[in-house]
């Protein structure tokens, strides 16, 4: 199987009432619970809005923004799926519940490395 980041940018669930921010919460809860009782879920997060702070190979430390940045993750999902389509289809369920487009991308399966880390 493999793994599936899905995202939505930072500012993506502006257009939301702040009234209805905790429905919209619960509703993302739930998605994301969905996943953990199909046995899919990994992991799920918000970033809090911020600069990224950018090391780079030499230790140098950084903290942005950077003109070429034009857009920040705002919130994340990962699932462990046997296919693109499932991917799509929970990305389908968490854009309905936070209200935005989802961006759906695969992570890499670690061969390079000969593990995945677990």
């Amino acid at each position: 199987m493999a793994k599936y980041l899905i995202t939505f940018d930072e500012g993506a669930m502006d257009h939301i009432p702040a009234g209805e921010l905790p429905e919209a919460g619960k509703a993302a809860y739930a998605v994301c619970q969905d996943a953990a009782d199909a046995g899919v879920f990994v992991f799920a997060g918000g970033l809090d809005p911020q600069p990224p702070t950018i090391v780079s190979p030499d230790g140098l430390v950084t903290d942005g923004p950077f003109p070429e940045t034009k857009e920040f993750i705002g919130g994340f999902m990962v699932v462990e799926v046997p296919t693109r389509e499932e991917a799509l289809t929970w990305a389908t369920r968490i854009a309905a519940a936070c209200r935005c487009p989802q961006e759906v991308r695969r992570l890499g399966d670690g061969a390079a490395t000969g593990s995945t880390f677990r």
